[in-house]
């Protein structure tokens, strides 16, 4: 240590040992994190990818003469570049994603309020990510190291940063070799090309400059692109209705019920917990999904990017997709034109509309994007009790988010279209011991994520079953249709090792296909007027619902745009498109674009040797599923939809809608007296008289307090 000391007293010596201490932190980060995909010779680029770029920009800080500011500006790029590997690293582990710009400032949530940063999954090794600048600042307080006071010279600087560049510029060089237009066609595809070829600083000003590049694209919109996209949904995507099925649910409220990270194979699941017992995950949630009153599908996938959660809400709100990168309601949600379920329903059917969400509205932007697509009510957080024992890490608990809605759906005019975004079966799978079920004990995994998986969702099970129970004794269970979904997984990365032994996985066999079959979420249709109820093996994913739900309500979406095509209706495309431009089959799945190996879809083994007929097949879906992403990004990219109103539809003006708290009670309470004897709602019928003390009070904060909830804040 000794010998290496003299190093660091000067400018040169600095900046080299920072460079290489980031080197080594990233090389952690790419082989230990992160999921690179390399193949053996492009593990050369891995191990290169991080020198030049941070030479180039380490580099700049010698042409500063002054003492005090080079050592100032050192310290805080050595501190962003560190800061920025980190937020890579703890983003990856929830995401399975590399950050961008928009998630850093907000379009994921990564640094907006409504949760707890104590949710972040650090890790008691990530030390190890902070160890060199920490050292370094104790040996300058020691003054074992001193300031170097000469400037290092312009001439000698240029050198350095010249040579950074030459680096990589011969990396990036090497990287469009080996995938043409890297850069240009390659970094909207599959970031992690970007990653693995250039490293993560180019990935993210490659995003930013594709985002920038969606506003030019906004400015230099033209119709005719839009008359493109009509002439495709006619020809491609948009399907006639079932006609035994179309309108069965005509004049019905529409309950969605937002089941966060919950994948199909928690359904039917049983554990053997601590106890030694079996314990069975989602009792009501597996009666639902065998129910007569229920049409389950089985192969349902969710579809979404970057976005998540936010995601989800716009495949099944408007049956267009989410970006290839970032969130669309954050990049793009304050101003984009939505054909959306509540504006439809609205101006066809005269549905009202609510959401209700435990977290704060600036969640995902979603105060602004919900009144472009035109939902009337939005109850965030400011509306429920939000002391702490009532939060779990991301807004109300589930129970109390049911229950403390109450007093608002029941103001709803009827029919109305109402969605529930769940959260405390969110990462990371905590919860307070007072929410814990005594009887259902969890597994001792030796991954507490993955035993607080088993936990939370059978907290969520138990919420659901609570609010069924209350929809049928207060009367809205028979007016109503409630449609279940799960909007993404819930396990990935490092913690799939201990989780797939309990899905029937050899955890030391896991494939793409696994992880592609994890994708795998609930969607029910429970419709009390059926009996033909059955649990469906369509293949068919999240972009399907809003044309689905539309013909069960009677909706023409003939002159819709719409991309995803009725789950009932005959013809259907026999793929689903995944985001990154992988699909499943019936027979073949492809987990992305660029995976090395098929699957047979039914056995999970990979095709080795396809057949030429088999090679035609993936060749032609291929195509069509890029088609079909293209052609949604441009819609959404370009807002093209502001060039085309369909016949009996208005666009949406989000100036109609204020969703504050004192706003929003003061309209219910007019709209209320105004319609007087006319009103349809739930509290109208029953003269006024709540219907919250039919729900259930065995939720362990109100026991605590029985107080209903006020109509104040």
């Amino acid at each position: 240590m000794k010998k290496l000391l003299p190093a660091f007293n000067t400018r040169i010596g600095l900046i080299i040992y920072l460079i290489l201490f980031l080197w080594g932190k990233t090389m952690l980060a790419y082989f230990i994190v992160f999921n690179l995909g390399a193949s053996s010779y492009e593990y050369i680029l891995v191990l290169v990818n991080p020198i030049g770029f941070s030479l180039a920009c380490f580099a700049l800080l010698l042409f500063i003469r002054r003492t005090s500011l080079f050592y100032l500006a050192t310290f805080v790029l050595g501190i962003l570049a560190s800061f920025l590997l980190y937020l890579n690293i703890l983003y990856y582990r929830e995401f399975t994603d590399f950050i961008t710009i928009d998630a850093m400032t907000g379009g994921a949530g990564m640094f907006q309020h409504g949760f707890d940063f104590g949710s972040i999954p650090v890790q008691i090794m990530d030390w190890i990510y902070w160890i060199d600048l920490v050292t370094i600042v104790i040996l300058f307080i020691a003054k074992k190291i001193k300031f170097d006071t000469r400037p290092f010279g312009a001439k000698r600087a240029f050198i350095i940063f010249s040579l950074g560049l030459a680096i990589f510029g011969l990396n990036l060089w090497a990287g469009d070799y080996m995938k043409h237009q890297l850069i240009l066609r390659r970094a909207q595809s599959n970031k992690t090309y970007i990653v693995r070829y250039l490293g993560l600083a180019p990935w993210m000003l490659t995003d930013t400059y594709y985002t920038d590049l969606a506003k030019q694209q906004r400015k230099e919109a033209k119709p005719q692109t839009m008359k493109e996209i009509q002439k495709y949904i006619k020809e491609n995507r948009y399907l006639s209705p079932n006609v035994k099925m179309f309108g069965t649910a005509k004049n019905k409220n529409v309950i969605e019920i937002h089941l966060e990270s919950f994948q199909q194979d928690l359904i039917d699941l049983s554990i053997k917990g601590t106890d030694n017992k079996e314990h069975v995950v989602t009792p009501f949630l597996n009666s639902l999904y065998h129910s007569q009153q229920t049409y389950a599908f089985s192969n349902f996938f969710n579809q979404v990017g970057q976005g998540k959660t936010s995601d989800a809400e716009t495949l099944l709100e408007t049956s267009t997709f989410g970006l290839p990168a970032g969130s669309l309601f954050f990049k793009l949600g304050t101003t984009q034109t939505f054909q959306a379920m509540p504006s439809v329903l609205k101006q066809t059917s005269g549905y009202s509309s609510a959401v209700f969400h435990g977290n704060v509205g600036s969640f995902y932007n979603r105060i602004n994007a919900y009144k472009q697509m035109g939902y009337e009510n939005f109850f965030d957080q400011s509306f429920y009790d939000a002391t702490q024992p009532n939060l779990s890490p991301w807004g109300i608990k589930d129970k109390l988010l049911f229950h403390d809605s109450v007093p608002y759906l029941e103001q709803l005019q009827q029919p109305f279209y109402a969605k529930y975004l769940t959260v405390t079966n969110h990462l990371t799978y905590t919860m307070d011991d007072e929410d814990l079920d005594p009887s259902f004990a969890t597994v001792d995994s030796g991954d507490k994520l993955v035993d607080g998986y088993f936990e939370t969702a059978h907290y969520l099970d138990q919420a659901v079953q609570q609010f069924f129970a209350y929809l049928k004794s207060s009367g809205l269970y028979d007016k109503s249709i409630i449609v279940l979904y799960g909007d993404h997984y819930g396990i990935s990365g490092s913690d799939l090792k201990a989780y797939a032994p309990y899905i029937g996985v050899d955890s030391n066999k896991w494939t793409d296909y696994n992880d592609t079959m994890l994708q795998r979420t609930p969607f029910m249709i429970v419709d009390p007027s059926v009996n033909d109820g059955r649990i469906i093996s369509t293949y068919t994913g999240q972009i399907d619902v809003m044309p689905t739900l539309n013909h069960l309500l009677g909706v023409n979406t003939e002159n819709y745009i719409q991309f995803g095509q009725d789950m009932f209706a005959s013809g259907r495309s026999d793929y689903v498109p995944l985001r990154n431009g992988g699909f499943i089959t019936p027979t073949i799945t492809l987990s992305s674009p660029n995976a090395k190996n098929y699957y047979d879809t039914q056995t999970g083994l990979p095709i080795t040797d396809p057949t030429p007929e088999q090679k035609s097949y993936i060749k032609k879906i291929k195509e069509e599923v890029a088609m079909e992403l293209n052609m949604s990004d441009k819609l959404n990219n370009q807002d093209l939809l502001r060039f085309y109103t369909p016949e009996g539809l208005k666009p949406v003006d989000s100036k109609d809608y204020n969703y504050s708290f004192k706003s929003t009670v003061a309209r219910l309470q007019k709209q209320q007296k105004g319609l007087g004897a006319n009103s349809k709602s739930l509290l109208s019928q029953k003269e006024d008289k709540s219907t919250l003390p039919l729900y259930t009070t065995a939720i362990p904060q109100l026991q605590k307090n029985q107080d209903e909830p006020k109509l104040t804040n």
